[in-house]
């Protein structure tokens, strides 16, 4: 009987902090876990050449734009996550069902903010949000 109380504690305590959420960072993203659906995409800068060839030069390709911070609204203009990108440009975040705003912050050495998005999270995974900077090279 004296060994049911200390497992039950323990039992609980999982239970609650399964509950409650966690916050979670690691390969370029942060964000808070919910029962929800993976948004991912790239953020990518451009020009990098400043003149264009044709055909194009693979050394002039947009790169990837490292630790850039997506931030996450719902319809109620609420921020409800935070995203931030990879080395490789990549991002994700987990959001339940509904309407979202993604709005790209500033980055520190490009010249323009790639535009916001507007996502529709359904039944499954949103892919391919494509968010462009500018890197003011003409």
């Amino acid at each position: 009987m004296g060994m049911r109380h200390p497992l039950l504690l323990a039992l609980t305590l999982l239970v609650t902090i399964g509950a409650c959420g966690e916050t979670i960072g690691g390969g370029g993203t942060t964000t808070t876990m919910a029962a929800g659906h993976l948004v991912s995409g790239y953020a990518h800068a451009g020009p990098t050449c400043p003149v264009e060839t044709n055909p194009p030069d693979p050394a002039c390709a947009d790169r990837p734009v490292a630790n850039a911070v997506i931030l996450v609204f719902d319809p109620s203009g609420t921020q409800v996550a935070e995203a931030r990108t990879a080395a490789d440009g990549t991002f994700s975040v987990l959001l339940p069902p509904g309407r979202y705003t993604l709005v790209p912050q500033p980055v520190e050495g490009l010249m323009g903010t790639a535009s916001q998005q507007e996502v529709m999270v359904g039944g499954g995974p949103v892919g391919g949000i494509d968010l462009s900077y500018d890197t003011g090279i003409r």
